[in-house]
């Protein structure tokens, strides 16, 4: 598998575990406007204590450096 696939399956796997988070597990209120199941990107970077355009990046599939504690 090379790094491109590789960046492909981690950004399928963070995207559909993702969509199978609930917001209410962690207290956030859901209002009518959700497109999509489960957290936002942004709602998921903040828990996770990284930024939003960390969060996006990976989840894309971007060629980016991060250190393990990140992932």
């Amino acid at each position: 598998m090379n790094d491109k696939q590789r960046r492909a399956e981690l950004a399928d796997f963070l995207r559909t575990r993702r969509e199978r988070l609930s917001p209410t597990a962690f207290n956030i209120t859901v209002d009518g406007r959700r497109r999509m199941p489960g957290l936002r990107r942004e709602e998921l970077a903040q828990i996770s204590g990284i930024s939003y355009t960390w969060y996006m990046k990976l989840e894309q599939g971007q060629n980016i450096q991060v250190s393990e504690q990140v992932l």
